[in-house]
């Protein structure tokens, strides 16, 4: 019995190739037989990207995972990675209350946060190229003063909120640590994603990152003279090993490999700082659930005052940039609110009172909540 020729556009597009391809019952290459190949017709949808497309125009299963021809098939999953990078919101809030309700998954994560939050850190500073950062230092006074704002005026502010409040205890530490910490990584991501300054919240994200191992230490420790137990010198090169290492490395990859590169697999990579994140959420999760159930009312309170703290950061700060614009004002509310906790969480040590380091667990679920919670609001009060 004579094999049948597979025909384009049956499952999908035979893309055409240098070289043949075996189909396993005939060769189908550059000879053009079959209707993709004819001369004289139109190029079907699809083809310029190298996609299988169906005969009526939609993207098939195998298009989905199917690389640009001439790649090799081993990047389809830089497919997967693109998609994550789209539904990165959905993905964090499932990893944190997936940490949070399943225990043996949070201890399995347990040790490895310092690594995870190293090589996030490595992804998203290679995503910032240098110099878009330096063309958006044209607005060095706004930079600055949002800076100063974020990593010595809130630490100030919220220190004297919580002596006025009576937390003088643990959570009233843990509070005003919080308030000493960079920006959170994804803060940029989030502006973008609500509508608003991507810009700014790129700048000060970087570069409240770089300044924080300089600044956070001597508030918490020598100012305020929070029991950390560890030195004021530990901590500030604990905090620059961290944010330093990464930032050599994503320079070195940044040197070896091509901007054009680096370009086109960037929406990858976003989704690979997705996953760590995901990764991260679950470890920081470990004990949650059994000190949840252990003390009930102590939990809620912190929680309470995780969202509390994030909110009361966000409007404090939009408030006083309000002459900035709204959008710039607002921006900088969310960079206030969402402060990176994982920096703390990796770097202090085992002796540190377990009550600040939940806290600091808590504090993530405001910000990885923010773009769900405050997202209706942006959308109602930012300017068209």
């Amino acid at each position: 019995m004579r094999p049948r020729q597979i025909r384009a556009g049956q499952f999908g597009r035979i893309e055409q190739a240098a070289a043949p391809i075996d189909t396993g019952r005939r060769r189908v290459g550059a000879s053009g037989k079959g209707r993709a190949g004819r001369k004289g017709q139109p190029r079907e949808q699809g083809q310029e990207r190298g996609w299988h497309t169906h005969k009526a125009g939609y993207r098939t299963f195998l298009g989905f995972l199917q690389p640009p021809a001439g790649l090799p098939v081993i990047l389809a999953p830089l497919r997967f990675l693109e998609w994550s990078a789209r539904q990165g919101g959905a993905l964090l809030a499932l990893g944190i209350f997936a940490g949070l309700f399943i225990p043996p998954l949070a201890a399995l994560f347990r040790d490895i946060v310092t690594i995870t939050v190293a090589g996030l850190m490595t992804l998203v500073l290679l995503r910032v190229d240098p110099a878009q950062v330096i063309a958006y230092l044209r607005r060095p006074v706004l930079v600055a003063a949002l800076t100063f704002w974020l990593l010595l005026a809130m630490p100030v502010i919220t220190y004297a909120v919580a002596l006025a409040a009576g937390l003088d205890g643990p959570l009233g530490a843990a509070l005003v640590i919080s308030a000493t910490g960079c920006a959170a990584t994804s803060s940029p991501a989030f502006a973008r994603l609500v509508g608003l300054d991507g810009e700014i919240s790129l700048v000060v994200a970087v570069v409240t990152t770089l300044l924080v191992p300089f600044t956070a230490p001597p508030l918490a420790l020598g100012l305020m003279g929070i029991d950390l137990a560890i030195s004021l010198g530990g901590l500030m090169a604990r905090l620059a090993l961290v944010v330093g290492l990464p930032l050599l490395l994503s320079i070195v990859i940044r040197h070896l490999v091509r901007r054009e590169t680096l370009r086109r697999y960037g929406p990858a990579v976003d989704g690979a700082v997705v996953w760590l994140v995901v990764l991260y959420g679950f470890g920081v999760m470990d004990g949650i659930l059994a000190k949840l159930l252990a003390e009930p009312a102590w939990m809620l309170g912190g929680l309470a005052l995780a969202f509390a703290g994030n909110i009361g950061m966000n409007v404090l700060t939009a408030l006083a940039f309000l002459a900035a614009g709204r959008r710039v004002a607002l921006a900088g509310g969310l960079l206030a609110g969402n402060r990176n906790m994982a920096l703390y969480l990796a770097v202090l040590p085992a002796a540190t009172d377990e009550r600040i380091m939940i806290f600091f667990a808590l504090c993530q679920f405001p910000l990885f909540l923010s773009p769900f919670l405050l997202g209706p609001v942006y959308r109602r009060i930012r300017p068209a």
